[in-house]
């Protein structure tokens, strides 16, 4: 474990010495930092207006402040209830994703998480090291017609998440991301775990496809068909057969 807990007046920052040696809440603000750039993209890919990227090439960051979605969204903007520092969002993202990435998976390594308590309710946030080179795949089937192989490889990636038990909460086109070698990269892992075999992993399969048939009703044109995905299926079930 790389972690290190530091607390502060109003809550607590976790992160790995290694990659950020110092840290302060300001780190946790755009104003923090040399360079900050808030996270766009068509199709809807930049999400909640939460996420940004900070620092300077060659190490990049993003930053994410954490956002509800949905209906209760509408009503309770970034507040959670505290129920704990190691039940709060960021911390368990945080221990989620040093698990995953110092297992060799692609997924952001972790940098920083805090969370500032405010009485009963929390908010938080999350600093990533930035993935060089990657899209979502989203972005990446309006850009390429992708070709069966494509397709099965995401498959078969999507399942080396499933066999090591990664339950990813809203595996969308979004949070999917291709990177310059064609290879699938996950971000994102607020309320993601490790679980055993079961019904969610079917679920989170029908959530990507959902969020793909969306997007190709915001722009027809995106190469993504019916066939695509009994291609991603085959590569799925061609790496499970095998494993």
């Amino acid at each position: 474990m790389t972690e290190t807990v530091e607390n502060t007046a109003t809550g607590a920052i976790l992160y790995d010495k290694a990659i950020i040696n110092q840290i302060s809440e300001k780190r946790f603000t755009p104003e923090g930092w040399m360079h900050a750039e808030l996270l766009t993209g068509s199709l809807r890919s930049g999400g909640r207006g939460n996420t940004m990227f900070v620092g300077n090439v060659p190490r990049q960051f993003v930053l994410r402040h954490y956002m509800r979605g949905g209906v209760v969204g509408k009503l309770v903007r970034d507040t959670y209830v505290f129920s704990g520092a190691d039940k709060t969002r960021s911390f368990m993202e945080w221990r989620l994703l040093d698990k995953l990435a110092s297992n060799n998976m692609r997924v952001p390594r972790p940098a920083a998480a805090r969370y500032t308590q405010r009485g009963t309710f929390y908010t938080a946030d999350i600093i990533t090291v930035r993935v060089p080179d990657i899209v979502p795949l989203s972005q990446y089937i309006a850009d390429h017609d992708p070709d069966e192989a494509f397709w099965n490889s995401v498959g078969a990636a999507i399942y080396d998440f499933h066999k090591a038990g990664v339950y990813h909460a809203d595996m969308n086109a979004y949070n999917v991301q291709i990177d310059s070698d064609g290879l699938l990269w996950m971000l994102d892992f607020d309320k993601g775990g490790l679980r055993a075999p079961g019904a969610w992993q079917q679920k989170t399969l029908s959530r990507l496809h959902r969020s793909l048939n969306k997007i190709v009703n915001l722009d027809p044109k995106l190469h993504f068909r019916a066939a695509n995905w009994e291609q991603l299926l085959e590569g799925y079930f061609d790496a499970s057969r095998s494993a």
